[in-house]
Parts: C-alpha cells; structure tokens; sequence
C-alpha cells in the first residue's frame, strides 16, 4: 500500500517550480506558445479598430489644415466671341465673329472674412484633432481590456485542464499498480472494478476542460485575427487541438497599487470620458463658428478687359486699335438674418447635447469604477479564503484520508471522494484567481489607470 500512496494523484498535480497556467500539456507540436505581453503587442500591430481610429486622427490632421487656410481667391478669363450692332428700325449691322485673340477678359473675386472666422474654424479643427486622439486612446483601452479578458480566462481553463489531466496519469498510474496486485493475487478483482468504475468523473472532467479550453483559446485568436481553425492534431486524442497555447502565472498576486479615492478621481482622465469632455469643447467652438456668421463677409471683384476695334470705328489723328477697361465691384449679403439665427441655434443645440453626453460619460465612468472596485474586493476576499482556509482544508482532508487507507480504516473509493472534492476546490481556486486578475484589469478598464493589470 505504501507504493500506491507514492503515485496517488494528489502527488502529481503540481510539478515542482511551475505554477498554475505553465505546467506542460501534450497539445500539438505547432501550436503557437503565446504570452500576455506578447499578445498584447500583436494587438498593437494588427487590431483593425485600433487601425481605424488612429486614421480618423490622421483625417482631422489633414482637416486643419484645410480650415487654417484662407479662402482661395478665383481667377476668371474669357473673351467675346461675336458681336453685332442694331438700328433704330430693329435691322442687324456690323454682324461679325472675332478670333480668340481679338479680345480678353481678365478677373479676380476674393473673399474676405470677418469676425475672426478663419481662427475660429481653427479652432474647432484643434478640438476635433483633440477628439479623434482620446478616440484612439478609447479604442485602444477596449481592445486590450478585451484581450486581457479573454486570456485570462483562457489560463484559468489551462489551469484547471492542467490539474485533470494530472490526475488522470495519476489514476492510469494507481490502476497499473492495482492490476499488478491482482496479478499477484494481493487485490481482490471487485477492488479494481470498483476503481475502473470510479473513474468516469475524472474523465469527464478532463474532456469538459478540454473543451473549456479549446474555446477560450479561439476568442484570443479571435481578438488578434488568428485563424482558430488552422491547427495541428493533438498528441492525445482527448484534448483539444488549438491554433496557440496561452502561458502565465495564474496564481500570481498583485495588488492596485492606489487607494480607491485616487482611483474614483482618475476615471475623469479615462479615454472615453476626455473624448467626451473634447467633442463638448469642439461643440462650443462650432457655436463660436456659427455666430460669427453674424458678420457678413465681403467679396471684392475687380477686372480687365481688352477688345480689339472694329474696323469701321470713327478714326481720329491717332488710329485706335483697342479698348480697355478695368472694373471693381463689392458685394455684400443681405437678408441673411434668419439663415444665421438658425445655423447657431442648430449649433447651440448640438453643444447641449455634446455638453450632457459628456457628463453621462462621465457619470458612467464612476459607474463602472464603482462595479469594478466592488468585483476587485469581492474577487480578493474569495482568494484570500480558498488561498488561506479552504484549498488547505480540502489538501488536509485528502491527505488524511490517505493516511486512514494505509492503516486499514478507508477504502480506495473513500480516497478518491477525497480527491474529487480536492479537485473541485482546486478547481474554484484557479477560477477564483482568473477572476481576481480579470476584476484587475477591469479595474484598469474602468478608471484608465495604466499598470493595475498585472503582468502575467
């Protein structure tokens, strides 16, 4: 009995020196070996919104520059192309058509604006340029609060896969020593069917992790644009076949680092709410913008003009060969009152509505921190008890359960109980620690203070 207690499955969950998440499982050869830190890079490079946002950026650069810029002055040219002449008795005289180069018509039209538009427009195009910057910083905060959710669930079920399939060599181990005692006829054959029987939970829990596994593996993929469905077979057949296998410290312990009121004070510097406050600041410039209307702009015209002489013209001492002819004109709109009355109150209303997203953005915010903080401390309180009493209570009772098999008072099945319920806290353990790191990182989600997730 002394050798069956050597290889019992609670003495082969936990090789020495590997924790929780980084323990060996026999999952194909190409699988990619990824780490947070280096899944969080991959994101960086290759996530598609985070692309697009920061091209909105590179949109309300190129914005600026178009609303920094006077208005362009426009040149026309032209010439007449024919002409004739009426009499007093509706007949037609001196009928001709002229060359291109018999005549030209030159002229300039410039807009001049008033009431300080032009700065104004600059304005408004900074704001937005403001705006589109805290969207990527958004963007980016989602996408890796995302990622970091999904591996962390991902190694807590490698974690608990790693503990099934411990105990299933651990049980393939105690049976091959059991049929050896048959053989020897120190076992009775019903203690082995008993066994063999007992298995099945074991087993099942094996292929649940498998699958548990297998599917939170594919939403990392998923998050990085992995092709999920491109993988090798597994060495076994019971495990599942996947594209990456995730790597970390599961039991790692960390803490925020800063006191909830920092915390609660740093949610009004979180990307989402800054692109809010900005797109409320860009609302007030666009209504700057709009009342400035209440200038009215000029547009000065000014021209030339040459036409080359008929030549039936009155002739003097000097012989004219052309006329030319220089022109200015100035306008000015009118009537535009109620125009410019509807354009600010059209963006008045807009900056109300800016202005009160902006504080739901930010009362959202407080919001979030507020459910964060409450799941951080609910999560560690849970830790702290399976860590400090009821993993430790679970490993006692295996333990002695153990020591009255060897002395005759328990059987087998009695043992295995044992381990089962070791199994399930082990397993609520490691579930218990994937949701004190995710309750982490949402904590960073939440007030976009960088650092509080921890490195895995």
């Amino acid at each position: 009995m002394a050798t069956l207690l050597l290889v019992s499955p609670a003495f082969a969950q936990t090789p020495r020196g590997n924790g929780p998440g980084m323990q060996p499982l026999p999952l194909p050869a190409g699988a990619r070996v990824l780490t947070l830190a280096e899944a969080e890079r991959l994101l960086m490079e290759h996530n598609l919104l985070v692309v697009a946002a920061q091209r909105g950026v590179d949109a309300a650069r190129a914005q600026r520059l178009v609303a920094s810029s006077r208005p362009p002055a426009q040149v026309s040219a032209g010439n007449t192309f024919g002409e004739f002449r009426e009499t007093r008795n509706n007949g037609v005289q001196g009928a001709r058509f002229f060359g291109p180069n018999t005549n030209v018509q030159v002229g300039l039209t410039v807009l001049i604006e008033l009431g300080g538009k032009r700065t104004l427009r600059t304005r408004l195009a900074e704001e937005q340029i403001g705006v589109a910057e805290a969207q990527v910083l958004d963007a980016m905060r989602g996408q890796i609060f995302a990622l970091r959710q999904s591996f962390i669930s991902a190694l807590g079920a490698r974690a608990n896969l790693e503990v099934a399939v411990a105990n299933r060599g651990s049980l393939d181990r105690t049976e091959a020593l059991l049929r050896r005692q048959l053989q020897d006829g120190a076992l009775p054959e019903g203690d082995l069917l008993r066994f063999q029987a007992s298995r099945l939970p074991f087993e099942a829990e094996v292929t649940s992790a498998a699958q548990s596994y297998a599917a939170a593996v594919s939403q990392v993929a998923v998050t990085l644009a992995i092709d999920a469905a491109t993988v090798a077979p597994s060495r076994l057949a019971s495990l599942p076949a996947v594209a990456i296998d995730v790597r970390g410290r599961l039991d790692t312990l960390a803490e925020p680092g800063v006191s909830r009121g920092e915390l609660a004070d740093a949610v009004q510097n979180r990307a989402d709410v800054v692109a809010a406050a900005r797109a409320a600041a860009a609302g007030a410039a666009n209504t700057s913008l709009a009342e400035a209307q209440r200038w009215r702009d000029v547009t000065l015209n000014g021209g030339w003009t040459r036409s080359q002489l008929s030549q039936d013209a009155p002739t003097s001492t000097q012989p004219l060969i052309a006329n030319n002819q220089f022109g200015f004109s100035l306008s000015v709109p009118i009537f535009n009152g109620q125009i410019v009355r509807g354009q600010i109150g059209q963006a008045a209303g807009q900056q109300a509505q800016l202005e009160a997203q902006a504080r739901a953005a930010l009362l959202q915010g407080r919001a979030d921190f507020a459910t964060a903080w409450a799941s951080y401390e609910q999560s560690r309180a849970l830790l702290r008890l399976l860590n400090g009493g009821a993993l430790a209570r679970a490993e006692m009772a295996y333990r002695s359960a153990e020591q009255a098999y060897l002395a005759g008072g328990r059987s087998l099945l009695d043992v295995l109980d044992a381990l089962r319920t070791l199994n399930a806290t082990r397993f609520a353990a490691n579930n218990a620690r994937a949701a004190y790191l995710t309750a982490l990182a949402q904590l960073e989600f939440a007030t976009g203070v960088s650092g509080i997730a921890p490195r895995l």
